[in-house]
């Protein structure tokens, strides 16, 4: 039975993605998960004219913990590999984000959308052309900017020269060739110069542990040099987990800084997780999108071009914070201060 309401939405949802008739969408799976969302894309891909296939792996390798990215159980399958280069567009059921197969699919000018979200969060943050306006004018804002400030009130003082890596959109569709999204979405983020990012971050209750989809309880400051976190401070339980996580990967890369930036997605809510039932395994757009997040993140930085491949990747969303850039301030204790950047209403 295929479900009228979630056809209605895929369709849309690849119509602002220029799915046309002469051109070919995979959709990607992984042991037979989600396929009532694989089912829907394909009928709905079919519909735009397109000629769709399905490509689904079995999920024998991938290490299942939270926080793990980069290894997928497409890893050494070339026949897939292959198939979905091929499409002008992957359908991403699975998740690829941060593994080198991505990143070859994507440099073959397919283009790719990742898709992990329950059915009510899809339509409640269903993007539109002004998300892809507002995100975009945050990427040339940036790409003008030498520096990059985060504050708040709690002690945070962190900064990141730019300029070597490029920026990163997100706005929930994809029509170019090689480009990645993730729907739904609206933020924008970059990543520092290498040994170039110094200062403190204190996050503080009410910030979100993506990883662990859970909400900090207890301040913890991470003091960083030169791009890497060197300490993690703090009594409560949210400090130990950090401490213990990062450890257990044995990774010294572990410990990079990795992208920042900020959330513009007027209809995500930051107190999504608590409100939300839990119907999919991914519930973190909501995070990563809500309006005036700073998005402070550790880890690798492969989607940005750069080489730390390592798994251990760490997503904070930061309340309450402020960024500035080349101390134009963006966001003003959570806030979106730039008229041109705010939602209407906002």
């Amino acid at each position: 039975m295929i479900d009228v309401e979630m056809l209605r939405v895929f369709t849309a949802e690849l119509e602002l993605c220029k799915v046309q008739p002469g051109e070919t969408v995979a959709v990607l799976t992984a042991a037979g998960a989600m396929n009532d969302y694989a089912q829907t894309f394909m009928i709905a891909a079919s519909s735009l004219g397109a000629t769709v296939f399905h490509v689904d792996i079995m999920d024998h390798a991938t290490a299942n913990r939270a926080g793990v990215y980069g290894k997928t159980p497409l890893a050494g399958n070339r026949a897939a590999i292959d198939a979905l280069k091929s499409a002008d567009m992957v359908i991403d059921l699975m998740g690829m984000l941060f593994s080198a197969e991505q990143i070859e699919i994507q440099s073959a000018g397919t283009r790719v959308l990742r898709v992990g979200e329950p059915m009510h969060i899809l339509k409640q943050m269903f993007p539109t052309t002004d998300h892809r306006r507002r995100v975009e004018l945050g990427e040339q804002m940036i790409k003008n900017a030498r520096e990059l400030r985060v504050t708040s009130a709690a002690g945070t003082d962190l900064r990141y020269r730019l300029q070597q890596y490029p920026v990163v959109t997100q706005y929930g569709y994809t029509d170019t060739p090689g480009r990645w999204d993730h729907f739904p979405s609206a933020f924008v983020f970059t990543q520092g110069n290498d040994g170039e990012i110094d200062g403190t971050v204190v996050v503080q209750p009410g910030d979100i542990l993506c990883a662990f989809k859970r909400y900090i309880q207890d301040p913890v400051k991470l003091t960083v040099k030169e791009g890497r976190v060197t300490a993690i401070e703090g009594n409560g339980i949210d400090a130990a987990l950090l401490r213990d996580y990062i450890e257990s990967f044995q990774d010294p890369r572990a410990y990079a800084i990795s992208h920042i930036g900020w959330g513009m997605h007027e209809r995500a809510t930051w107190y999504h997780m608590l409100a939300t039932p839990r119907l999919r395994e991914e519930r973190i757009m909501n995070a990563l999108s809500y309006y005036g997040n700073v998005l402070f993140s550790t880890g690798p930085n492969t989607e940005v071009g750069g080489t730390n491949d390592t798994p251990c990747h760490l997503d904070i969303p930061m309340r309450k914070c402020s960024l500035y850039l080349d101390d134009r301030p963006i966001v003003a204790a959570g806030k979106i201060v730039i008229p041109e950047l705010a939602a209407a209403g906002m």
